[in-house]
């Protein structure tokens, strides 16, 4: 709110944007003058709060880096910031591929023993169930974030800024036609991705390297582990990938077995599996041994 004359009067205006626009309030009154002072002292304790919040955040990033805990890209989290905050991450946007290994260690509460954690990009997966235009898109959340991502016109599913971060949009075939058109980048269609969209997603807060917080929301892990064993296996996939595709699928899912009682692992879940994952599932199951409980280095 804020005071303004005119025609040699004061009046109350309420601002409603940030180019200035605003409506009148009435003219100073003793009605006008204690909205005014309501007004002021309530901004007054929300500048407090939010001062005494944002010290707290920063002890608790701190924290969560002498603990030695798994981290994200600083570039990816100002990602995942800006489309949580477009509501987007979880309902349209999913944490994909190595990227969502912290948020599998934070719900096993340690370290996934064997689990590469290190990537040079960052992959998301488009997982709209239905379609909604209500948001500008994903390239109008990349702007908002750094307005020199531009699109790989050699690989129209990528992108880059100018510091040469390179951002993937990944997505199921049945989801496609929920994006808005015309969108960029154009997302990538694996038929692989499918998988990713059963069971249920897990969502975690980390930190990223430089000591800001983001929130990951990520597959859930059975699927996940299944899915990197299937890649693993793949003539076409990158011979170089694939022993990282297959540590990370049988870390996770052993993971899932031996620290997270609540995603079942049961008969149930295993007559859902889809076909395709039922030879990956069992050559794991052969495999399993219980491992100690992860803990933090």
């Amino acid at each position: 709110m804020k005071w303004a004359e005119r025609s040699g009067k004061e009046y109350l205006y309420q601002v409603l944007d940030r180019i200035g626009n605003a409506k009148s309030l009435g003219p100073r009154s003793h009605e006008t003058e204690a909205a005014m002072a309501n007004y002021t002292s309530s901004k007054t304790e929300i500048n407090e709060r939010r001062q005494a919040s944002a010290r707290k955040l920063t002890e608790s990033c701190a924290l969560y880096r002498s603990l030695r805990l798994p981290m994200i890209p600083s570039e990816a989290a100002k990602i995942l910031r800006e489309a949580d905050r477009r509501s987007m991450l979880g309902s349209k946007l999913l944490v994909v591929g190595t990227n969502a290994m912290p948020a599998y260690s934070i719900e096993a509460g340690g370290e996934i023993n064997d689990a590469p954690t290190e990537t040079d990009d960052f992959d998301m997966a488009w997982s709209a169930l239905v379609k909604d235009d209500a948001d500008l898109g994903v390239m109008a959340m990349l702007k908002g974030v750094d307005s020199t991502y531009t699109v790989n016109t050699e690989r129209t599913f990528q992108v880059r800024n100018a510091k040469a971060f390179e951002f993937e949009l990944l997505a199921a075939p049945s989801t496609v036609g929920n994006m808005i058109s015309n969108d960029r980048p154009s997302p990538l269609p694996l038929e692989e991705q499918e998988w990713l969209l059963l069971g249920t997603y897990l969502s975690h807060v980390v930190v990223a390297r430089d000591g800001t917080p983001a929130r990951l929301v990520v597959p859930d892990p059975r699927y996940f582990g299944l899915q990197k064993l299937w890649m693993s296996a793949q003539v076409k996939r990158d011979p170089r990938k694939k022993p990282k595709d297959r540590r990370q699928g049988m870390a996770v899912l052993s993971a899932t077995k031996a620290t997270m009682p609540h995603i079942s692992m049961d008969e149930e879940f295993e007559k859902a599996i889809p076909v395709e994952l039922q030879p990956f599932y069992e050559a794991w199951k052969v495999n399993y041994i219980e491992s100690p409980t992860p803990r933090w280095r």
